[in-house]
């Protein structure tokens, strides 16, 4: 990929709906910030009620039978897809350049998250055609049959920590399976998705398949999860909002949803792994992304043999992390999003020292300007505190003490969450064990955030509900029919 655009153009501001960028119906507008300066990079439409009416009304439309869309071949649908995605390939340096700018991501990480996009698309391509039912032996003249049907209109309410690459993660197989979509991004990131739709024009997609709201989530996100006629939401955020969604769901017409939510993920290292490699993917675990990650392992929990020294080599390691522009590539962390997570980071590092924790370094703003914060560590970390039960979502590592395995498995699963975990060891019996124990939904082994699109994603208890990524990820977006036909008897 060729180097950054500092100052990418900002080609699309206005809400996308039946394949056309247009104002919203109150011609409200909102701004779109800098998290590096603080300053203003655009104003973009706001859009709420009136304008999700609009792209409901757009969908419907598209999702009618006879309607190009409904009759289209399967494997047509593929193409489209094959082709968005060598679209986004195409146009990746300018798109992570625009999701650097408007997010403050490393454009390293940017252009990584791209890469994702495109092997999104093309994964859930592969899968257009591929999706059947299955033919049942019942008892009696019956020929049963099962059929996967889309299950129609889709909302799809995305976050700000990795913007296009959640938002293609629900469009892919949601489109793959027939259905159409209205989605949302969050309103702290909304450029790289408006920019997607023009790319979904560009592509051939009917008009009312993809339908893009930027706004806010009182109003927009929940319009959508209001909606009578809205079938299906699939929610990517925090287990706050989670709870919003589910009640207006209720309260509507108990539509369908996929929870991809928050976690407090243990990492666990045991006395025999490598010291030095644990160390530095405990690094990466927590403060990749700024630790804007919903699956950060962001309690780390070390053998009490080792704890001392890998506490030290993790200091050190965070005393070297380079923070600034997220443009340089020599830089390994950038900003926090906005004002809002930057004092929540901050509010809760003060509760760490307040409660105990021993403040080994970092713990305050980093520079004068931009919401950067310094890479920070906490030895002497206890459960109950509360850097240790509530998710932070920024660069701040927390190293617990344990003992035994039994210990640290139960230790490890007394909390509300459940997305991911991690356990550092040479012997497979251990890793084997812990693994099959964790209540998580994803378990890595001598490694962390490793994944691909085959892989399903999701969590246990409040980490969410369903699963995102292979196989698993089209189920949420599909109704099984059953067909029984009676055949007729011989010689009647």
């Amino acid at each position: 990929m060729p180097g950054p655009i500092r100052n990418p153009a900002i080609q699309y501001t206005k809400l996308f709906i039946n394949n056309e960028f247009v104002d919203s119906v109150s011609g409200k507008t909102f701004s779109t910030s800098n998290p590096v300066t603080e300053e203003k990079i655009c104003d973009v439409a706001e859009g709420d009620k009136a304008d999700v009416n609009k792209a409901v009304e757009a969908a419907k439309t598209a999702f009618k039978l006879g309607s190009p869309w409904r009759t289209m071949d399967a494997s047509q649908r593929g193409r489209l897809l094959y082709k968005l995605a060598d679209l986004v390939e195409r146009d990746s340096n300018y798109l992570a350049s625009l999701e650097t700018l408007d997010s403050g991501k490393l454009f390293v990480d940017s252009a990584d998250d791209m890469d994702i996009v495109v092997k999104c698309l093309r994964y859930y391509a592969g899968w257009a055609d591929k999706i059947s039912g299955k033919t049942i032996a019942a008892d009696g003249p019956y020929f049963v049959y099962t059929r996967h049907e889309p299950v129609g209109v889709v909302g799809a309410i995305t976050p700000w920590n990795f913007p296009l690459a959640l938002l293609v993660l629900k469009v892919a197989p949601a489109v793959a399976c027939g259905n159409v979509v209205i989605a949302k991004p969050a309103e702290q990131t909304p450029l790289t998705a408006l920019y997607f739709g023009s790319l979904i024009t560009e592509a051939g997609f009917p008009a009312g398949v993809v339908n893009i709201i930027s706004g806010f989530g009182p109003t927009a996100g929940a319009a959508i999860s209001q909606h009578m006629e809205i079938n299906k939401v699939s929610f990517t955020g925090s287990t706050e909002v989670a709870r919003l969604i589910q009640a207006a769901a209720a309260a509507s017409n108990l539509k369908r949803l996929t929870l991809e939510l928050g976690g407090k993920s243990p990492n666990i290292v045991l006395a025999d792994s490598d010291l030095d490699y644990a160390v530095e993917y405990s690094h990466s675990a927590l403060f990749f992304n700024q630790g804007q990650c919903c699956s950060a392992g962001s309690r780390t929990f070390v053998q009490d043999t080792i704890y001392d020294e890998f506490v030290k080599k993790s200091v050190e390691r965070a005393q070297k992390r380079t923070v600034g522009d997220p443009f340089d590539d020599s830089v390994e962390q950038g900003p926090q999003i906005d004002q809002e997570q930057f004092d929540k980071i901050l509010e809760l590092i003060e509760s760490g020292k307040k409660e105990g924790a021993k403040l080994e370094c970092g713990g305050a703003r980093h520079g004068s300007k931009g919401f950067f914060i310094q890479p920070t560590v906490f030895s002497g970390v206890k459960d109950g505190m509360r850097i240790a039960k509530e998710e932070i979502f920024g660069p701040v590592q927390q190293i617990i003490k344990f003992s035994d395995i039994d210990e640290v498995i139960e230790r490890a699963n007394n909390t509300a969450y459940g997305l991911a975990a991690a356990v550092f060891t040479k012997d497979i019996d251990k890793a084997t064990t812990i693994s099959h124990s964790l209540q998580a939904g994803t378990v890595w082994v001598n490694c962390y955030e490793a994944g691909a699109p085959q892989s399903p994603f999701g969590g246990f208890k409040m980490s969410g509900q369903g699963r995102e990524w292979g196989e698993y990820g089209l189920l949420p977006y599909l109704e099984v029919k059953t067909v029984v036909t009676k055949i007729p008897l011989k010689n009647s």
